[in-house]
């Protein structure tokens, strides 16, 4: 567990004052940000120190995945992007704290609405976090520039030391 070490380093010492390191993990439905948050439960788990988790998923707006056919066809549709969102953040939940609690892991897991790299990075400021660990999709440079990067995103603005996971290659 090379990794994890480097990662406490990373982290760096407790501020004064204060009694555990702590971690935020930004996760969605999908199996790279599932990838962060086992590399975050076992860095919990191993630590060594006092460390709390806070696991976070950012449930984006309805209004923000219905952007076509206009105003009658978008009342329709709201109601049931809405549930359908509503119902993916109940099953990460859910996927969140059956890791915890299988890997004896006390966390905290949160569900706010908005947009994911500032949801995660706001998370980072209100914990006072001092590691951050996000699931990278792997894309490329275009592709990055075009559809954005949460990873990117925090790794710049997150007032942290910010681990990346990437996808192991037998998973993808």
């Amino acid at each position: 567990m090379a990794e994890t070490k480097e990662a406490a380093a990373a982290a760096g010492p407790v501020e004064e004052g204060r009694s555990k390191t702590v971690v935020v993990v930004g996760v969605d439905d999908s199996d790279h940000s599932y990838s962060a948050l086992e590399w975050a439960v076992r860095y919990v788990a191993t630590a060594g120190v006092a460390t709390e988790l806070v696991v976070v998923h950012a449930k984006q707006a309805a209004s923000s995945v219905v952007t076509m056919g206009g105003a009658a066809v978008a009342g329709d549709m709201v109601r049931y992007v809405e549930e359908d969102l509503r119902k993916r953040a109940d099953e990460v939940v859910e996927k969140a704290r059956s890791l915890c609690v299988a890997n004896s892991v006390e966390g905290v897991v949160e569900v706010i609405d908005g947009e994911p790299r500032h949801v995660i990075c706001n998370a980072v400021e209100k914990h006072g976090a001092d590691l951050l660990v996000v699931g990278s999709h792997g894309y490329g440079a275009i592709k990055r520039a075009f559809l954005g990067s949460v990873s990117d995103y925090c790794a710049h603005h997150a007032h942290c030391s910010v681990m990346i996971v990437k996808q192991p290659k037998h998973k993808k």
